[in-house]
Order: structure tokens, then sequence, then C-alpha cells
């Protein structure tokens, strides 16, 4: 069995906590409402921008528990070491596998008026563009999604298919809050072209 995984464990949360508290950050939402709120809610960032996103999601509200939505791959593996260290509890799997199972769960924790991170375009793409059951769940349960733009000052940025981005110690992070509303769709067609404009209108490049 690989060692990886369990010292990512151990490893991975003190060192991203590390880094994080380095960044200069600041968070705008141009609607001045907060996820902090109470209510159920879906909490989304971009795949390539986890680094900060995941903590993001606790720091907007302290005291709640987030329920992370992780795939079933060896990296998903090791993020949900990372992220159960960090306090985080997990609902594993993705829209290719365990998919029902994930939607189950997810509604369970969104009828206790829980909070749902989860980054729409993993885990395998395409880059910066929703997948349709999170928009399908959004619209049927009238659950808002908040959405965070995460932007590093400085950073490496890997050639991976989310071109993940890790920001230098000490850069400046600029973070924007969406409150997205999802409306009812009548037909498939009208869900496709929402997703599309949605994308469109979040991505960050």
């Amino acid at each position: 069995m690989s060692l990886l995984p369990p010292l990512s464990g151990l490893i991975l949360p003190g060192a991203l906590k590390l880094l994080v508290s380095t960044l200069r950050i600041t968070v705008t939402n141009p609607q001045k409402e907060t996820c902090g709120q109470t209510g159920k809610r879906i909490f989304a960032f971009w795949h390539g921008k986890m680094i900060y996103g995941w903590l993001l999601a606790q720091r907007l509200s302290p005291d709640k528990t987030i329920h992370a939505i992780v795939s079933l791959s060896k990296d998903g593996e090791i993020l949900s070491r990372t992220l159960e260290k960090l306090g985080f509890t997990l609902i594993r799997g993705s829209s290719s596998k365990g998919s029902s199972e994930v939607k189950t769960a997810m509604l369970t924790e969104l009828a206790n008026n829980g909070i749902i991170a989860i980054t729409p375009d993993g885990p395998r793409g395409p880059r910066q563009t929703f997948k349709y059951g999170t928009l399908r769940l959004a619209s049927a349960e009238g659950i808002p999604i908040i959405f965070a733009t995460i932007r590093y000052s400085k950073r490496i940025q890997l050639k991976s298919w989310d071109r993940f981005e890790i920001p230098f110690p000490f850069s400046r992070v600029d973070v924007t809050i969406h409150n997205i509303e999802v409306p009812e769709f009548r037909n498939q067609e009208e869900l496709r072209a929402f997703e599309h404009q949605l994308s469109k209108d979040l991505a960050d490049d």
C-alpha cells in the first residue's frame, strides 16, 4: 500500500494552512450578502483554485460544518485525507462514479441547512465549466449557489487540465463572491444555455 495518502493527511493540512496564513486576502461581494448567512447553499469555486477555495469556504462560514464533494480517484483520496484533517466532512463520488449516491447525500445535508462545497468543473473538466448535475439539483431544489472567483497576484500555474494554481507566499489574493439564484429550466436547451453563459461569466481568463 502506498504511503502517499496517509502522509499527505499528516503533511498537507499544515502546509496549506501555513501558506494561506501568509497571503494578503481581500474578499468582496457586490451583492452585499455573505455565505455565512443561515440556510442551505452550495459553495463553489473552480478546481484549479482549490489551494485557497476550501479554506475560503470555512472562512465565510466559520460556525458551520462544510460537506466537501471529493472524487473517488487516487487524487481524491489524497484530498479527502487533507480535508478531513481540516475539519470537513466528505461526500465521495463524482458525475462519472457514484453520482446517484452523491446526489442523495447532498440532498440529505442540504435538507439540514448544510453547506456543500464543490468544484463544479471537477474532477476531470472541462476546465471552468459547470457540470449540469450541480445546476439541475440547485434548480430543482431552489438552492442558491455561492460562487467564489479567486485570483492570485503571483502564482505557479501547472500544465494540468485545470491549470492548477499555487500562489506564492505573501502574494495578494482577490476574491469576489457571486450569489447565484438558479432558475427553473423548462427543457435541456435552457439548462445548457444557462450553463454556457454562467461558465463564461465566471471564467477568470
